[in-house]
């Protein structure tokens, strides 16, 4: 698996878990969830365009789109 792949599992995983969290908080309204799990599903369903950096440009649209769930549901950044 490696370092790159245990990264897109961990960014695939927080999504879900982010979803969950806003939904069950009240922090995400439907509309919201379905907009992000729509973009999600979009770029799932792209991942086949490029077959040579498909999975790759699939974790980094994860990835901002974890940015996106963290701002939307923490009003803000979140202080490490």
């Amino acid at each position: 698996m490696g370092m790159v792949g245990f990264g897109a599992f961990i960014a695939r995983w927080i999504f879900w878990v982010l979803m969950i969290y806003g939904w069950r908080w009240g922090d995400l309204s439907r509309t919201s969830l379905a907009v992000f799990g729509a973009l999600w599903l979009m770029g799932f369903l792209a991942r086949s365009a490029s077959p040579l950096m498909g999975n790759s440009l699939f974790t980094a649209f994860v990835a901002m789109l974890d940015v996106a769930l963290v701002l939307k549901i923490f009003k803000g950044d979140v202080r490490i």
